[in-house]
């Protein structure tokens, strides 16, 4: 995937084109760099209607190559190193978003699909009657 980069850009069209591609998975841009210390404060992200110029002054155009193979680590180093953004990624679980700090050396890839995983119902059979017949009874 190639995600572009730029002042003007809205950090919820960034968003929606990453999550296009990974749907389990969601970037959250954070004001500061202290959520790398804390794990992430949540009064630190910065609302997805802002213009990325508007949270990182020193940022210039560009673009990144993101592969599913990618760890998260590299992302948020990446982008951080790149275009100074202070990114955290966060995997779905159900209907909570978790940060993925503990599992951070995963791949991008092996985070949606355990964010798949564990936010679908489980596929779980029905007893049958003829399923109850093979049950011992009292």
């Amino acid at each position: 995937m190639q995600l572009r980069i730029f002042p003007t850009r809205i950090i919820s069209e960034v968003q929606g084109e990453f999550n296009a591609i990974f749907p389990f998975l969601k970037l959250e841009f954070f004001r500061n760099k202290a959520y790398q210390q804390t794990g992430g404060d949540i009064n630190q992200i910065v609302p997805n209607n802002t213009r990325i110029g508007d949270c990182q002054t020193a940022i210039s155009d560009g673009s990144l190559e993101i592969p599913e193979e990618m760890k998260v680590t590299e992302l948020e180093k990446l982008l951080k190193d790149q275009f100074h953004l202070n990114v955290q990624v966060f995997r779905r679980s159900g209907n909570t978003w978790l940060q993925t700090t503990m599992t951070d050396s995963w791949t991008l890839k092996k985070q949606n699909e355990h964010g798949k995983e564990i936010s679908q119902p489980a596929n779980i059979p029905w007893i049958t009657e003829s399923d109850n017949d093979k049950v011992g009874h009292d």
